[in-house]
């Protein structure tokens, strides 16, 4: 058996909904660091429902998606239905 694969992520809103000011500060950013922040443990770390759904971290996340970078090879916490805040 091969190892599982996470499901692609996808944004729970649309593009038009992300706050310009907050893409603008994360594009300052190297790519590099914005994968540090979003990983498992981290106080903004990555965080994704079983479907792939982004819960936190979507302008970092569209930030490493502008940039070509493979956003569905990111680790994630997954968060459930039930814990979700």
């Amino acid at each position: 058996m091969g190892v599982e694969k996470e499901p692609k992520l996808q944004f729970l809103h649309s593009e038009e909904f992300f706050n310009r000011a907050k893409l603008d500060a994360f594009r300052r950013l190297s790519s590099e660091v914005l994968k540090v922040s979003l990983r498992p443990g981290q106080p903004g770390a990555l965080k994704a429902r079983p479907d792939g759904t982004v819960l936190d971290g979507h302008h970092r996340i569209a930030v490493l998606l502008e940039r070509g970078e493979d956003i569905d090879s990111l680790p994630r916490e997954i968060i459930g239905k039930n814990n979700e805040a």
